[in-house]
């Protein structure tokens, strides 16, 4: 994930503050030129920095700060705040037009993952309730348009396209198909250089003066770290962008381009595309990505990927499974494939408070999870329904059946039991101070157990 060596080092200077307990001046003042290598190390503009390091310094060294009982907690308040403020206090919205169809024009350079981005917007639109139409613009890039159709056919999303015509031909005719046909939105993905260009620019012009578009939006790749930011002015100046999609923003990139393409340009990022899949996408949140930085999770993106993949009849039949003790194999199967679906387990706990940081050296492995499934798709239907008759000949059968050994059966075996034990303490008459009970367990667990260290154990 971006940010993390930069919210590594945040949380060390924070953790030197609270150890110190009253903090003087200077105390802030070594701190803030910690702050200020961090920011400049994770690539962030030096001005940015420069600015955004004085505001804090300002209202860190007030009386008010100072002579706080928990000075450093107020100062992880203020940085909090500024970093906010530097990313754009509001989440910034696609600008919709009053009468449909949205024009959105899609623009970047090579490599930077427009075309699938365009399709992973056209995919959060399309689940919004909106009608959108793809535009295979992009004539140039061999493969380009083939490219767009086969994200546009996992997206669910039709493509409009015309072969190598005048990409200003197709941008027209594709708008007066979106009218024609009742497409609310329209997604242009127009060509890219591999820098920028005279040609590419007029092209562009052309497009947007043709389709007046509502959203010019700039994709940008997280991973080319300041450059971004040099290329979002290039594009501002020429087409005059209104949004940035921040593209590979899951990759180990310094990130800094996130935090400076708002004050450098005056354009806010939108979305971020947060790793290879379609749904690997989410809209923008300034308050929510400045929580990831400084090692405060983000529960609420999190709570919004749930229920992506879950609906409320799915949870509530879950519930119900819970409280009547009639939890099997195949209802934890299930469970495992909508973790899958919500992404990694690394940035899953990532978005938890305090786990990101106590788990940032454990090396999660995903593919434990994989093994879990061989192991439940192994059993028939009888033993994942009642795992209580799996005897020691069908252990053996089980193990073989799914390329592991007989101990990680038993390891799952006994880790779902005490699952249904947990569960049942939930539910009985003296569920209160057994989930507080159950919290302390949890709170003592060996995340060991979850990743796959040391012997290989299973995520459960």
């Amino acid at each position: 994930m971006a940010f993390e060596g930069l919210s590594e080092k945040l949380n060390n200077v924070f953790k030197k503050l609270k150890s110190r307990g009253k903090l003087t001046e200077s105390d802030v003042n070594e701190a803030m030129r910690e702050v200020k290598l961090a920011l400049l190390e994770a690539d962030v503009s030096y001005k940015v920095v420069k600015d955004f390091v004085k505001k804090v310094s300002e209202r860190a060294v007030g009386e008010e700060v100072l002579a706080s009982l928990t000075p450093a907690q107020q100062v992880v308040k203020i940085v909090n705040e500024e970093l906010v403020s530097l990313m754009g206090n509001s989440n910034a919205r696609i600008n919709f037009a009053s009468k449909p169809p949205t024009v959105i024009m899609m623009c970047g350079l090579q490599g930077s993952g427009k075309t699938t981005h365009a399709a992973k917007l056209a995919k959060m639109l399309k689940k919004e309730g909106h009608r959108p139409l793809l535009a295979a613009c992009d004539i140039y890039r061999p493969a380009a348009i083939n490219q767009l159709q086969i994200v546009g056919h996992k997206a669910d999303v039709k493509v409009f396209e015309m072969g190598q015509t005048d990409p200003v031909i197709i941008a027209r005719e594709a708008l007066a198909h979106a009218k024609d046909y009742g497409h609310d939105v329209l997604i242009i993905d127009t060509a890219g250089r591999l820098h920028v260009d005279e040609a590419l620019m007029d092209e562009l012009k052309k497009i947007k003066e043709l389709t007046t578009p509502d959203e010019i939006m700039l994709v940008v790749d997280a991973m080319t770290g300041q450059d971004a930011v040099n290329v979002a002015k290039a594009f501002d100046e020429a087409v005059g962008i209104t949004s940035v999609l921040m593209s590979k923003l899951d990759s180990d990139t310094r990130g800094g381009a996130a935090l400076s393409v708002l004050a450098v340009t005056g354009k806010p990022i939108k979305y971020v595309g947060m790793g290879e899949k379609l749904d690997d996408f989410e809209q923008f949140h300034p308050e929510r990505m400045a929580s990831r930085i400084l090692g405060m999770g983000d529960v609420l993106t999190l709570i919004e990927k749930a229920e992506n993949v879950m609906s409320q009849k799915d949870a509530e039949k879950l519930s119900k499974k819970f409280k009547e003790n009639t939890f099997d194999m195949d209802d934890l199967l299930d469970q495992m494939k909508q973790i899958k679906r919500m992404g990694s387990m690394k940035s899953i706990i990532g978005m938890l408070p305090g786990l990101g940081d106590k788990l940032k050296d454990v090396d999660i492995d995903d593919s434990q999870l994989n093994r879990v499934e061989a192991i439940i798709t192994s059993m028939t239907k009888a033993e994942r329904a009642k795992p209580s008759i799996i005897n020691p000949s069908r252990k053996k059968r089980i193990a073989a059946g799914s390329g592991n050994k007989v101990e990680d059966v038993n390891r799952l075996l006994k880790q779902f039991e005490q699952m249904q034990k947990m569960m049942k303490q939930f539910t009985g008459k003296n569920s209160k101070m057994n989930l507080r009970k159950a919290r302390k367990q949890l709170a003592g667990m060996n995340f060991d157990k979850m990743t796959g260290k040391g012997g290989g154990n299973l995520p459960l």
